[in-house]
């Protein structure tokens, strides 16, 4: 591009871009590299301009495309640039602007053009254009390095050893950003990878001693949120018009990476902003997430998931046993800090459920914590604003849930939290409330929206095995939650007789016309049926291990009593209902003894003296409600996907034709 490209338009006629993807061989020694690499011009600041920059790059990347194989162009700039990262170390040391700016710029065209190659060809072939030695034209040497591999180990002891200051602060953006497009391949085909050149490279070699101190430093990078630099403190020479490229492009000030030389057209949405105060923190936690769901080699685990499962707390001082290869130390308050504060974004919340779900040291330590509340309250939010959430990310929240409920710990611990004033939840002032009332209520109002909008019966399912866990503990239970309880049965009985009743129409009609196709109103009852005997179940629970403890039930329960009639007799929930009939008949005995006109706060008083007289040897004994949340078979087919999807809509991501993406459907807008 050279120190005088300073508009978009100026592209296609730069005379440094042409030398660099013509017919032409340029040795890594010419003094053309020092004027490439010396480029600044104004950012785009709007994805018309992006759109712009990248058709105006086409022909230039065709060109290096086509004629690459014979002039090695593109090694010998992998070279220049790995000549550069041995010094880079004492250039951040010794302040060294220039040299870092310009080695930044070779990484940036480096990760622009990789990015293009990996869409454009299969990973055999980008391999070809990576091992060229110059020669004569189409052959390729058989005993030449290996750029790619070389350039991957580079890249990893960037991220990890360059220490962060403002100077070096874009190029470990842009390291980063460079190694998630090495990964990218898995964008363009159809189907999960399972065996990939980029995952041979990651798992085996050279690459792999790095694996626990990439994991490490990605995961603090996550941890300290830290922001661009200043723009006083900006390595590149800014100019009065805008700014340098490459400043808007690390700094997250405009719409993202700017892709030279991409050459698809502008697919990516505009995402939330907290993605864009820390580049940095953003960018590592979306690698951190591909390396993690990397699939395991045939003959080697995925190295980068066995880092993250194992991983201790820096106040342990227990030997990490030998079996556990790839083991470091982290700070534990600082993580668990950092993911209560990060939680609005999806890859935050899929950090803190791979976290839970794999890592035994983290889910002790977070369970023992004395204030959860500062962990559940955003994962509640992000469950109550489910009609603004994707379904994948409402999934991870309402995951979380379940594997903490797995806990009885915890589930006594959130009834003696109490909350003062939840301003987002808007259906009901909540002045003061337990963590564990709230959470029944927002998981109750999850269910609903779902038996109203999306009727998935994997989301029903998890939630009321997330209500059953806790039923057993549940402890004071405000007045609203123990009312929403009652009400969702009254919801799911209403829908229950109106199945039933289309059931039985169906059947009068079958025996009047043989031609005509019915409903399967069998498989809906059946359906409905299993989740109103699982809502009675919770309640029958909590009226067996804590009926003394939550008077505000049973004054619901008995307000609704008629509700349950119907049920007494169904074969389906026949034993069930024995427990719950028999507190319903015995504090409406108490009741009716008391007279009439009774104020609630004298039935409240009649039902905690009568908790007392109940005997409870009359209350039939079930098992104990116990769900564990088990990952489903082949995981990474729902995983790699998601995974993928966060990266394509990052705010500080990366740029591509979401027409040449087959992993997921992309709209183009």
């Amino acid at each position: 591009m050279g120190s005088n490209s300073s508009r978009i338009g100026d592209l296609p006629k730069n005379e440094y871009l042409k030398k660099l993807s013509g017919t032409e061989s340029v040795s890594e020694n010419d003094p053309f590299w020092n004027q490439l690499l010396s480029f600044s011009f104004p950012a785009p600041t709007s994805s018309t301009e992006l759109k712009l920059l990248e058709e105006a790059t086409i022909s230039v990347c065709r060109s290096l495309v086509e004629n690459n194989p014979r002039t090695g162009n593109l090694g010998a700039l992998i070279k220049v640039f790995l000549s550069r990262t041995k010094e880079l170390k004492l250039s951040a040391e010794c302040q060294n602007h220039i040299f870092i700016w310009q080695t930044h710029n070779a990484l940036f065209i480096i990760c622009c053009l990789l990015k293009v190659f990996i869409c454009e060809m299969s990973e055999e072939e980008l391999q070809l254009h990576f091992t060229y030695e110059e020669k004569s034209p189409g052959n390729y040497s058989s005993d030449s390095e290996d750029l790619l591999e070389e350039l991957l180990c580079c890249l990893m002891q960037l991220i990890t050893d360059i220490p962060l200051l403002d100077i070096t602060y874009e190029i470990s953006v842009e390291a980063i950003s460079t190694m998630v497009v090495f990964l990218s391949c898995q964008l363009f085909h159809k189907e999960v990878l399972r065996q990939s050149i980029s995952h041979k490279y990651l798992m085996r070699g050279p690459c792999l001693p790095y694996t626990s101190k990439l994991v490490k430093t990605l995961l603090y990078n996550f941890i300290r949120q830290e922001k661009p630099p200043p723009p006083g403190a900006h390595v590149f020479p800014q100019q009065s018009d805008g700014g340098g490229l490459l400043y808007g492009l690390a700094s997250g000030v405009a719409t993202g990476l700017w892709t030279v030389f991409t050459l698809g057209g502008v697919g990516s949405k505009a995402a939330a902003s907290p993605e864009l105060s820390s580049p940095l923190a953003n960018q590592s936690l979306l690698l951190l997430l591909v390396l993690a769901n990397l699939t395991d080699a045939s003959d080697v685990p995925n190295p980068y998931r066995q880092a993250i499962m194992s991983f201790k707390n820096t106040q342990d001082s227990s030997p990490f046993p030998s079996s556990i290869p790839h083991a470091f130390q982290i700070n534990f308050n600082s993580l668990y800090t950092a993911l209560c504060e990060q939680q609005t974004s999806d890859q935050a919340t899929l950090l803190l459920y791979t976290l839970l779900h794999q890592n035994s040291n983290i889910r002790t330590y977070m369970l023992a914590r004395t204030d959860m509340e500062n962990l559940v309250l955003p994962i509640l939010e992000i469950l109550y604003h489910v009609e603004e959430r994707n379904s994948h990310h409402v999934y991870m929240a309402l995951i979380i849930l379940l594997i903490l409920t797995e806990d009885d710990g915890f589930n006594r611990s959130i009834h003696e939290v109490i909350l003062k004033n939840i301003t987002w939840y808007s259906e009901r002032v909540l002045t003061e409330i337990s963590l564990g009332s709230l959470l029944i209520l927002v998981v109750i109002r999850t269910v609903q929206y779902n038996m109203t909008r999306t009727r998935d019966k994997y989301l029903h399912t998890n939630c009321l095995a997330a209500l059953a866990n806790m039923s057993a503990q549940f402890r004071s239970l405000h007045q609203y939650a123990a009312q929403r309880i009652i009400s969702l049965f009254s919801l799911l009985s209403k829908k229950h007789n109106k199945v039933l009743e289309q059931a039985t129409q169906s059947l009068r009609g079958s025996l009047s016309s043989n031609d005509v196709p019915l409903p399967d109103y069998a498989q809906d009852l059946n359906v409905i049926e299993e989740v109103i005997r699982m809502m009675l179940e919770i309640i029958n629970s909590c009226l067996t291990n804590s009926l003394h403890h939550n008077p505000n039930l049973v004054y619901a329960l008995l307000y609704k009593r008629d509700l349950f009639e119907q049920f007494r007799t169904h074969p389906s929930f026949q034993d069930i209902m024995q427990n719950i009939d028999l507190v319903i008949t015995f504090f409406s005995s108490r009741l009716l003894q008391a007279g009439a006109e009774l104020s609630v706060e004298r039935v409240l008083e009649i039902i905690k003296q009568g908790v007392v007289a109940l005997p409870k040897d009359r209350l039939k004994k079930f098992p104990e409600l116990k769900f564990k949340y088990v990952e489903e078979e082949q995981p990474e087919e729902f995983f790699i996907p998601y995974v993928w999807s966060l990266v394509y809509n990052s705010a500080v991501g990366l740029y591509w034709n979401p027409q040449a993406i087959q992993l997921f459907t992309m709209d183009s807008d």
